[in-house]
């Protein structure tokens, strides 16, 4: 009898093990994490740390959409979005990303507090009115999405020190390299770095998606 208490105690004690061990999983899941570098790892901050107001925020920028119209961080204040970097006349990745990229906007074509921005990393060819085209062609919402172009320098400090989308220059730190990536960074209210994921892959998009989902859930 003794035995088969002892025994008993032991399983007992291991499926609260796994339990905790589960949950912890969970609550991952649950709750995104920060980015905070270039290297992208995962850091899960408590409201109450100390290092909680110093987490990475995308800092102010200026740019044009299609339209003509001026967009600032302001823009994107109190919303969730998906940015990302492409040209128009790329012939590899970007037909996919922004393939991708409509997924995403007519998943949440009915919500306000979701947004997409992509920057063009060839704005003295992609000016105003061939980014319009391209919304045109690909049935872009403006309301929803935007496409900007503007000073290239700005755009290329985005990319690379701001969403830290730029994997070559983390590894060449060569300002003078074509900005060319394949990444969709999400970004939360209050413009912080959540997850990055890989554009060009459709279940990576869709893993993007749910994640978008629980950002919501955070208010």
């Amino acid at each position: 009898m003794k035995l088969f208490n002892k025994i008993l105690t032991l399983l007992v004690i291991g499926i609260l093990v796994i339990s905790c061990q589960a949950k912890k999983e969970v609550d991952k899941e649950v709750t995104l994490p920060f980015f905070n570098s270039a290297e992208f790892t995962p850091e899960w901050i408590h409201e109450k740390d100390v290092k909680y107001n110093d987490i990475h925020q995308i800092p102010e920028f200026s740019l044009i959409n299609q339209d003509g119209e001026a967009i600032t961080k302001k823009t994107y204040e109190g919303k969730i979005y998906v940015a990302d970097f492409f040209f128009v006349t790329c012939p590899g990745i970007c037909p996919i990303l922004e393939k991708n990229m409509s997924k995403i906007q007519e998943r949440f074509k009915a919500d306000n507090d979701v947004m997409l921005l992509s920057h063009t990393v060839m704005p003295t060819k992609d000016s105003v009115s061939v980014l319009k085209q391209y919304a045109i062609d690909n049935d872009i919402d403006s309301k929803k999405w935007n496409l900007v172009t503007g000073d290239k320098k700005q755009i290329y400090d985005l990319a690379r020190k701001a969403y830290f989308a730029d994997e070559d220059f983390v590894k060449t730190q060569d300002e003078d390299a074509f900005v060319h990536t394949e990444n969709f960074i999400l970004i939360d209210k209050k413009g912080r770095i959540r997850g990055v994921y890989n554009g060009t892959i459709a279940l990576d998009t869709e893993r993007l998606i749910r994640h978008i989902k629980i950002l919501k859930e955070e208010g």
